[in-house]
């Protein structure tokens, strides 16, 4: 079973991220038009990945990181493009003062951030750079969706597949690591790969065998 998306696959991807990012809120706007934003990637379990905030309109810096343009994310091996099955996003459509922006994406960040660890089975997130703790806020509607096609989705979906890619983006972020001078945040972002990986891995192996061995699950089962 091939891990890589083929040529038709990516093709359909685009042809969902557009239609995703020309979602209309019920005032008639398109939420992805907002110059300022908070936006959260999610993979195919509803697993929080990545929480982000642009002031260059949320359709350009969510774009930006789906279909492989540089990102600092995606460079780094901290975001797999691959792995984002869905997105949210908050739009700020009320700030319109610049000096005021930076003030409300980052409460509505750190609002975002706190929001989907609370809903995550590992409390965690990829993020390497820590978010500032501000007050938390009163949310703006925000809107999410699915960026992958059904047909698409059902086979990038499975288990194995996501397994090989989680295990080559530990790889190349470790081969990262190892070649550079790194911030705590991101040794941080590769346990938490870790332990993704070896949480699905966990659960595949329990589709075949039962439950974990004592010796395996790392257990103290005495003498």
């Amino acid at each position: 079973m091939s891990s890589s998306r083929t040529s038709n696959d990516l093709a359909a991807i685009k042809t969902e991220i557009a239609t995703f990012l020309n979602l209309k809120d019920d005032q008639g706007r398109i939420v992805s038009n907002s110059k300022y934003g908070v936006y959260a990637f999610f993979d195919y379990d509803g697993e929080p990945i990545y929480v982000g905030q642009t002031s260059e309109k949320l359709r350009v810096r969510i774009r930006r990181h789906l279909t492989n343009q540089r990102t600092d994310a995606v460079a780094m091996n901290v975001l797999d493009p691959a792995e984002v099955a869905e997105v949210e996003m908050w739009p700020l459509f009320d700030v319109k003062d610049a000096r005021e922006a930076a003030t409300w994406l980052n409460r509505t960040e750190y609002t975002v951030f706190q929001h989907v660890l609370a809903n995550s089975v590992l409390k965690a997130v990829l993020n390497e750079k820590d978010i500032a703790e501000t007050e938390l806020i009163d949310l703006p509607p925000s809107t999410r969706g699915r960026i992958i096609p059904n047909g698409v989705y059902e086979r990038l979906k499975h288990p194995d597949i996501r397994i090989a890619r989680r295990a080559n983006t530990i790889a190349n972020l470790a081969r990262v690591i190892s070649e550079r001078e790194v911030s705590k945040g991101l040794r941080r972002t590769l346990i938490t790969q870790a332990q993704r990986l070896e949480k699905l891995a966990r659960i595949r192996f329990n589709d075949f065998a039962g439950d974990i061995p004592d010796e395996i699950a790392g257990e103290d089962t005495g003498d």
